[in-house]
């Protein structure tokens, strides 16, 4: 396997107009997927996008580079990433590319793609695209050229598929939801989808202007749709990110619901109806009390690298279906290619209407350990995890834990961050086995 210079574990991803995320890689890199894509056979590639102000840019730049290569292209305006995967499906295109940072602020960017299939596209394609990304540029004839044109139904054809996940003798009606869109790309798909399952549905964060995404609203902060649920006296609230991947839950009582307890949702609910194929993945941050609560259910459970890149592979290394991280991606494969936050969201209002039961009553045998992660800043290319000193210091706090928490060191994958996680029963001792290690770490730094 080569070595990646501008793809990541999940596409290419950055400031805009510096580094990779510029209009000069956006018109080159379409046109070189072009090359590589057109090679099988076919002469079309769809475009999604978030809210961005950027996206335009990014989006023109692409197009350009696509027609060039001679490519058509179907643009579908912002769309959330999962609705990407699951258009370029039924379009029966070649790729699926998405335009956009996910959870990051609007001066960030990025650009990933989707195989024919909705999956991530395979390392072999992304290596190939990345070799012609190193040879000059070049148009095809003028009658090769790719046509552009728009999907005018995109918006409807997805809010229709992910009503098609909520059982059919069912209804929301008498529900009471907050949904918090993130100023992001389901703020014209979510609130439809839920009202047309029957639910009362308040919206907040659906306003994008282009730099407002992810800004003090959706499944990274949560404290708007909190105290709304409260004042609305709501039956529930459902956050999702500004590109629709992940999503967070509230309690009536203005309690966040994370992912971990929303794996066990679905988890459990498939098991309780004798349709769980195999166990549940999770990831090293998982917390130990889903580990604990699926073993009380005699469910397996495996953890993964950190990022819904490796939860998927896992899946599919052990034949599994579900799976996700506590940050609110959720992968079930039963209903879907990728991470969706509105179609999990569904799947637990579904999951309360089958068995009569409040969100508040779903998470209840699932008690999440107190959890304490420190970042600690670090220049250069070595890794201070290595060193006798912090191996020493985990070793120690990990000898005073016992059987009753874990220690995660970690490198950040994105920034230049050691990421110290200790986990255990008690709040006060977990914090000051945090501290204890992070101050290793900085000695060693």
């Amino acid at each position: 396997m080569g070595k990646r210079k501008f793809f990541g574990t999940d596409g290419i991803r950055g400031k805009v107009g510096a580094g990779k995320m510029t209009p000069e890689l956006a018109l080159k890199l379409g046109w070189a997927a072009g090359r590589v894509l057109s090679r099988n056979g076919t002469r079309k590639v769809l475009i999604g996008k978030d809210t961005r102000i950027s996206g335009y840019l990014f989006e023109s730049a692409l197009e350009a580079g696509l027609s060039a290569a001679g490519l058509d292209v179907l643009l579908m305006g912002p769309m959330p990433t999962p609705a990407v995967a699951y258009l370029t499906r039924t379009f029966r295109a070649e790729a699926g590319i998405v335009i956009s940072a996910s959870h990051n602020p609007y001066y960030d960017n990025g650009i990933k793609f989707f195989s024919s299939l909705g999956t991530k596209l395979d390392d072999a394609l992304e290596l190939e695209i990345e070799a012609e990304l190193e040879r000059p540029l070049a148009c095809v004839e003028s009658h090769l050229l790719g046509k552009v044109s728009r999907i005018s139904d995109a918006a409807g054809r997805y809010i229709e598929y992910c009503k098609g996940n909520f059982p059919t003798d069912q209804t929301l009606e008498g529900l009471k939801i907050v949904v918090d869109c993130a100023h992001g790309a389901t703020y014209h798909i979510a609130p439809s989808v839920f009202r047309e399952l029957g639910a009362d549905v308040i919206v907040i964060g659906d306003k994008p202007n282009g730099t407002n995404i992810n800004d003090k609203v959706g499944a990274t902060s949560m404290a708007a749709i909190c105290s709304t649920v409260v004042e609305e006296q709501a039956d529930l609230g459902i956050a999702l990110d500004g590109d629709g991947d992940r999503i967070m839950m509230v309690t009536k009582e203005g309690r966040v619901v994370d992912g971990d307890e929303i794996l066990y949702i679905l988890a459990s609910d498939t098991y309780h109806r004798g349709l769980l194929r195999g166990g549940v993945v999770g990831t090293q941050m998982s917390n130990l009390g889903l580990e604990l609560a699926l073993n009380e259910l005699n469910i397996p459970f495996a953890r993964s690298k950190v990022g819904d890149r490796y939860v998927m592979e896992m899946l599919a290394e052990k034949d599994w279906r579900i799976g996700g991280e506590n940050s609110g991606h959720i992968v079930n494969l039963d209903h879907g290619t990728t991470g969706d936050g509105i179609v999990a969201g569904i799947q637990v209002l579904a999951a309360m209407c089958r068995r009569h039961l409040t969100l508040e009553q779903l998470i209840e045998p699932i008690t999440l350990l107190p959890q304490v992660l420190l970042n600690v800043r670090f220049e250069g290319n070595s890794n201070p995890i290595d060193s006798s000193e912090v191996q020493q210091a985990v070793a120690t706090v990990e000898q005073k834990l016992a059987n009753t928490g874990r220690v995660l060191l970690r490198k950040s994958g994105t920034e230049p961050l050691i990421r110290v996680m200790v986990e255990g029963t008690d709040e006060a001792v977990v914090t000051q086995h945090a501290e204890y290690i992070a101050a290793a770490v900085k000695q060693v730094v």
